[in-house]
């Protein structure tokens, strides 16, 4: 009788504390149980997810709508069944975004009672990180254009001066120091477009070492930087990934999924919402990303045209028509190759082939 009463002393001594917690907290929580019964919230949570008292008690499915987020049941389904912590960044559809962890509430046998979930809101983390995201991305395809259309160029001046000094007659000092001059001023040239592209402290962001790379992580990145453009859009993005692991460049990878994803919702058909397919697989000795939109079409003739650099499919789209001749560089600059299938008013599939 007394070990009974004890047991009932230290449950009350428990729950208070738990009620305490919960009443005290600064940060939005629920308690759920295994039944994904809504138990305890924060008063947090009651303000930012408009919950009231007449919520507790009613199974989390019922109210999922007032958390904005469409798969959190699912989620707790999976804490409760796999007993391992999840944590997500996460957006609901009044654009905030949240840091959400769920917590397997474990009692003595190891037996998940339920789970508490927590949300931190990192909207203005997450802003600065699309601003951020941006910049690279904007920092990458100068670093390509740099690389790939004024080295050649310089070199190819460089010889030609070269050349000229050799089957010249005019062997004046005035004439040899404006060749020398020239000659520096190329070189100086190279030097800093060397270093803006091979520069030590840029090795670390902007690596060209290929390593093993995981896709679906890649995508994230590129969702995330495309946040806005795809909110605004409406774009449903789906993928069907068949290979995750790929030995690239980690940035040269983004910048090929970031160009194709933000050129399949531009070029998305004005009378409907735009649907693009990612999917990876194994061919033979390459590695396949295609990159299928509904959007409005590349007409048959124009193909080949579409890799120049500043050529758009459009006129009535705002770009600058190198996203994809970049693309194109890299992509054949790494013994792959692209292929495309597409049909004016049809939408189009862009193939890269990556070797392995």
């Amino acid at each position: 009788m007394v070990n009974q009463e004890q047991k009932i002393k230290k449950l009350i001594k428990l729950n208070d504390e738990l009620e305490n917690y919960f009443r005290n907290t600064i940060i939005p929580q629920l308690f759920v149980d295994r039944d994904l019964i809504l138990r305890k919230f924060t008063p947090p949570a009651m303000k930012q997810f408009s919950l009231k008292i007449g919520d507790v008690g009613k199974n989390i499915d019922d109210i999922k709508d007032n958390f904005r987020f469409p798969s959190i049941v699912e989620n707790i389904e999976q804490v409760i069944g796999s007993n391992e912590i999840l944590e997500k960044e996460i957006q609901t559809t009044d654009l905030r975004w949240y840091q959400m962890n769920i917590i397997p509430y474990v009692i003595k046998n190891k037996k998940t009672d339920g789970v508490i979930i927590t949300f931190v809101e990192i909207t203005a983390r997450i802003k600065d990180l699309f601003d951020q995201e941006r910049q690279i991305a904007a920092h990458e395809s100068l670093l390509d254009t740099i690389s790939h259309d004024i080295k050649g160029p310089l070199t190819s001046l460089l010889l030609t001066i070269n050349q000229l000094k050799k089957v010249s007659t005019d062997k004046s000092k005035a004439f040899l120091l404006y060749f020398r001059i020239l000659e520096s001023s190329i070189k100086k040239m190279q030097a800093i477009i060397l270093e803006m592209t091979d520069a030590g402290e840029l090795k670390g962001k902007y690596k060209v070492e290929e390593e093993l790379l995981d896709f679906e992580n890649i995508l994230e990145d590129v969702r995330i930087t495309l946040a806005g453009t795809i909110i605004e859009s409406g774009a449903k993005i789906t993928s069907n990934i068949e290979v995750s692991q790929i030995l690239y460049s980690r940035r040269k990878l983004r910048s090929i999924v970031y160009n194709m994803v933000n050129n399949a919702i531009k070029f998305h058909s004005p009378n409907k919402s735009p649907e693009i397919l990612i999917s990876t697989k194994r061919e033979k000795k390459y590695i396949v990303i295609s990159i299928k939109d509904n959007g409005i079409g590349i007409d048959k003739a124009k193909h080949k045209e579409v890799f120049s650099k500043f050529r758009r499919v459009g006129n009535t789209v705002e770009g600058t028509g190198i996203g994809l001749y970049l693309v194109n560089e890299i992509v054949s600059n790494s013994g792959g190759k692209i292929l495309l299938k597409s049909s004016l008013g049809k939408g189009a599939e862009f193939r890269i082939y990556l070797p392995v």
